[in-house]
């Protein structure tokens, strides 16, 4: 057990300014405080002839799904009844002066530990839509998540026509070993993870594995002539995702939170991190089949990954009878080319408010290499050595016995970062041509520091060091404008000049193409310490993370609040 970072003189002041801040806030709020109460239980659970104890949240997997509305408070207590530590992080949510609440392991707070407990205090601010809440500790996301509904204020419509019925749809993996082992066994050997047994639709395999059990499914009966959304999430731990209905378009109308200028589609690309909201018109008459609702693996890069599908079933409420089922089409597993394009429609629905004087610019590498072997080791990665990932050639160590925010609130450096995060790679390369033959990465703690109100401009490129390969990268506290993206190396001279500023889409999740870049605008006026990183949780494990650190402003709502009274302790 560790100790507060802040001294008792310090936490007085501290509990004298969140009073005053708490009143601040508290007025400016125009929805009701929301309460919900998560147990982390222990849960046997059967899937594919297969039983184990799981991590759960109220003994629900997935768990529970939280409503609410734009301007609402959450009041959520997390309390662990299981011997993992456990974090919960509201993914997508800004956390606006409220990065306590923001939940990554080591980076907002120590985790909870068995028996104790935590309350996320937050509110909702300027978002409606689709979000999610996942664990964010090691792989308990694995079956610790769940969906957030953000309904717009009362009185105010959706862009588009009002559905008749509204269906999460949450896409998983299943592993019959426990997820703790599976990536506990591979950081000791320094090689590559086990892949899940199965993806999941609603916690559900469907009928296409080997003994699938009649309840495996999910069913999804809807009425002829009707509209229905989809609040599609990827909560799958490494794989990024096709998926179609048979005989079906849909219309994308919404993509993390965030309203875009409605297309139709046969097939949707969602990567894990990522949300989106379709709209399935179901026709005026079915009479003659019932259909697959699939999802399989878009795959880049030379790992191994789980190459099956997962399905459920989409049936009208008028049919009686046994009736054949239809397939969709899906793309090949490494349709880069279909990913792209897909991608690529995305606008954001009005005229977009993304930066155009910019203050930082940053060029990251995000990609593959590997670490030495612990001496008298034998690895399992490549050349004997252990996989690693990286942001500029640094694989990320976080602390463990206090957090980032902690460190950068008591003003204390020295004793989590360093504050000299590099704005490029130190040795520039080719970076998707032939691999360098030193595939080192170093291990470090360092962060970017950004005065209030910075305009940042990213551009993130995979490397080909061990395999070109798609990384879906997640900004905490923050969405980002995505003004552009290729293949190849970045251009710094040729390629902004294509940049959309009119109307990007908005997001806080993105995929770095396999092979190509990515630029993102944002404005850093959230204050605090936000995590970065991949959303293929192997990768996050192997260090392909950073952060960022905002400093308060001079306004009184420029300012991070002090910790809340019951933040855990390392």
């Amino acid at each position: 057990m560790g100790s507060s970072v802040l001294s008792s003189s310090t936490l007085i002041t501290a509990l004298c300014l969140a009073l005053s801040m708490s009143s601040l806030v508290q007025s400016q709020q125009t929805g009701i405080t929301r309460h919900y109460t998560f147990n982390i239980r222990l849960k046997n659970v059967t899937r594919l002839c297969h039983t184990k104890a799981m991590v759960t949240v109220n003994g629900r997997y997935p768990g529970p799904k939280i409503v609410t509305r734009e301007g609402d408070r959450l009041l959520v207590k997390v309390i662990n009844h299981v011997s993992n530590n456990i974090t919960i992080h509201w993914h997508g949510v800004r956390q606006l002066l409220s990065g306590w609440a923001d939940g990554p392991a080591y980076v907002t707070q120590c985790p909870i530990q068995t028996g104790q407990s935590y309350v996320y205090n937050f509110t909702v601010v300027g978002q409606r839509g689709t979000l999610w809440w996942h664990a964010h500790i090691s792989w308990l996301r694995s079956t610790v998540h769940g969906a957030i509904v953000i309904l717009p204020k009362l009185g105010v419509p959706y862009p588009f026509k009002k559905p008749y019925k509204e269906v999460p749809i949450i896409f998983g993996e299943w592993f019959n070993a426990d997820p703790e082992a599976v990536i506990s066994q591979a950081l000791q050997t320094g090689g590559g993870p086990n892949v899940s047994d199965a993806y999941t639709i609603n916690g559900l395999p469907g009928p296409l594995y080997n003994c699938s059990a009649k309840g495996d499914t999910y069913k999804l009966k809807v009425k002829p002539g009707k509209t229905y959304m989809l609040r599609l999430i990827n909560a799958a731990l490494n794989d990024e995702l096709f998926f179609s209905i048979a005989n079906h378009t849909v219309k994308v109308v919404e993509a993390d939170a965030v309203y875009v200028k409605p297309f139709d589609t046969d097939v949707v690309l969602i990567t894990p991190g990522q949300t989106t909201n379709v709209l399935l018109e179901t026709h005026s008459s079915h009479n003659n089949a019932t259909f697959l609702m699939e999802a399989r693996p878009y795959a880049t890069g030379n790992g191994t990954f789980d190459n099956t599908t997962t399905a459920a079933i989409l049936k009208y409420d008028h049919h009686l009878k046994q009736l054949p089922l239809l397939r969709p089409t899906l793309p090949s597993l490494n349709d880069t080319a279909y990913a792209a394009s897909f991608v690529s429609k995305f606008r954001s629905l009005n005229k977009s408010q993304v930066p155009t004087n910019i203050d930082k610019r940053f060029f990251f590498t995000v990609g593959l290499g590997t670490s030495p072997c612990p001496n008298n080791n034998t690895c399992q990665g490549p050349n004997g050595m252990k996989f690693a990932a990286s942001v500029n050639n640094i694989s990320y160590v976080l602390p463990n016995t206090t957090t980032l925010l902690q460190t950068h609130f008591s003003g204390k450096l020295r004793r989590a970062y360093a504050p000299d995060f590099p704005t490029s790679p130190l040795h520039p390369f080719n970076y998707t041509g032939t691999p360098p033959n030193n595939t080192l990465v170093s291990n470090d703690t360092k962060v970017v520091v950004l005065p209030f109100n910075t305009t940042v401009e990213l551009v993130m490129q995979d490397t080909s060091i061990l395999g070109a390969e798609s990384h879906p990268l997640h900004l905490h506290g923050y969405n980002f404008y995505v003004v552009g993206q290729g293949f190849g190396n970045y251009d710094p001279v040729k390629d902004p000049l294509k940049f959309n500023l009119i109307d990007p889409v908005e997001r806080n999740t993105v995929g770095v193409p396999s092979g190509g870049w990515i630029a993102v605008r944002f404005k850093a006026d959230n204050p605090g310490v936000w995590f970065m990183h991949c959303h293929l949780e192997v990768h996050l494990s192997w260090g392909l993370k950073m952060a960022w650190v905002v400093l308060n402003g001079n306004g009184p709502n420029e300012k991070l609040l002090p910790p809340p009274s019951d933040l855990p302790k390392c």
